[in-house]
């Protein structure tokens, strides 16, 4: 894709030993942790478009992001069609408490005065766009050369509507971990919810939706959907799957990993022809997959057949695990954007008990991680970019937020807008170099 410039070749240092733990009051152990001291000196990227993909001499605009698979790597392509892997936040708005409002006026005079700045962070930090649950209105992505993506909530708006949703931790649940695929009134609800989407549907600053944020996918969803009420749509659907596939009991683990696909494909293609037919130019980036639903290839599958991209929220993992990444990607035929992934600090005097991201002692140590985890995405090939989870750290003192966002250190400043520099430090020597970093792994 491109030429390797300024590489120097010292010798590559032992792995540094970071000590980490699920959680407060759980065990440490230490963990061996890539940085960017462990390869060649790179110099900075070269020249970058006004959407933030490398210059190369012969771009294939399209004016819209979209993808490609060149020289054995997936990439995103910008609409000026430059090779462009996303760097990106999640959740870049104001922290909402008394105090942080009086901390927001007392450093940024106003909001206004707060995006500017933020904006400026972001860019001098080598990140090139906004995740999902972030003020664009304000942060106007336009102006600041900051890609953005939207997120849809098609299932759980319908199940808000519906009734019978209720508050997870770290997302919207289902009676019986059932969503409500098979409801006859769903398809007509997803076409009315995507006509919004017409008015963005010729930005080009706007990289792809997603559909909807860590849906129940699980192996027992057969087992569930079948233990809902007779009458029910999801317990009709089941059986009438088992009879058309000549199915009976004891099911068999592959039984129950093709219902989730016939599930996925029914869903994907519901949402995906609402979202096509009202915006048919922007990518579709999927519902953010996580938890055990990452083990069941026939997911992957299914979800190929109707997105651009696959979104993965991918926690527990120190170190991305290469044969994973591979199997996601080469199941679905599609290249795999990770969307949400972090680490908290013990030294930030928070209390750190809620979200599912790792603990480690040190601003420092997640620093180290930062550059652990993005070297092993680009290393994979298969990995078009990343959001971090989060711009802000919790703020204890905020009500009626999800259990998942309570009094914990994710942010890339603090819940009053102090940041967290050696962490950003470290970001921004890996969002600099990343086309170099992949380019240096495509030749060794």
């Amino acid at each position: 894709m491109f030429s390797l410039a300024a590489l120097l070749l010292p010798e590559a240092s032992q792995a540094e030993l970071i000590e980490v733990s699920r959680g407060p009051g759980k065990s440490w152990k230490e963990l061996p942790t890539r940085t960017l001291a462990d390869l060649p000196a790179l110099a900075p990227d070269g020249k970058t478009g006004a959407f933030g993909g490398l210059v190369v001499a012969t771009p294939r605009p399209s004016g819209f992001f979209s993808t490609t698979f060149a020289n054995g790597r997936w990439w995103l392509v910008d609409p000026e069609g430059f090779p462009f892997l996303n760097r990106g936040v999640t959740s870049i708005k104001e922290t909402k408490t008394k105090s942080a409002r009086e901390e927001l006026k007392r450093r940024f005079e106003n909001p206004e005065g707060w995006a500017k700045e933020t904006k400026a962070l972001l860019k001098e930090h080598g990140f090139n766009g906004l995740g999902p649950w972030c003020d664009e209105d304000v942060l106007q992505p336009a102006q600041s050369g900051l890609p953005y993506t939207k997120l849809w909530n098609f299932m759980s708006a319908y199940g808000k509507k519906r009734g019978g949703t209720f508050q997870k931790s770290g997302h919207r649940g289902y009676p019986g971990d059932c969503p409500f695929i098979f409801d006859p009134e769903f398809k007509d609800f997803c076409d009315q919810h995507a006509a919004q989407l017409a008015a963005t549907k010729d930005d080009p600053w706007l990289l792809g939706h997603f559909t909807d944020n860590e849906l129940p996918w699980n192996i027992k969803m057969l087992d569930r959907y079948l233990a809902l009420p007779d009458k029910d749509p999801g317990h009709q659907a089941a059986m009438k799957w088992l009879q058309d596939e000549g199915i009976s009991k004891p099911f068999t683990e592959k039984n129950r990993g093709d219902f989730v696909g016939y599930a996925a494909g029914v869903y994907f293609q519901t949402v995906c022809d609402a979202i096509r037919k009202h915006d048919p130019n922007h990518l579709i980036l999927g519902s953010r997959f996580h938890g055990s639903g990452l083990r069941v290839p026939q997911l992957f599958e299914a979800a190929g057949r109707h997105l651009d991209v696959i979104s993965v929220n991918y926690y527990h993992a120190w170190t991305p695990e290469q044969d994973r990444l591979k199997a996601w990607s080469e199941k679905a035929g599609k290249p795999i954007l990770i969307t949400e992934w972090y680490a908290k600090g013990v030294d930030s005097g928070m209390g750190n008990t809620s979200g599912a991201g790792w603990l480690v002692k040190t601003q420092e140590d997640r620093a180290a991680f930062y550059q652990n985890f993005t070297l092993g995405l680009l290393e994979s090939k298969v990995c078009v970019g990343w959001h971090w989870f989060r711009y802000s750290d919790n703020d204890p003192n905020q009500k009626g937020v999800d259990p998942s966002n309570l009094d914990a250190n994710k942010g890339i400043v603090t819940s009053h807008y102090e940041p967290y520099q050696a962490l950003l430090d470290a970001m921004k020597a890996v969002n600099t170099r990343t086309y170099r970093i992949a380019d240096y792994f495509d030749q060794n």
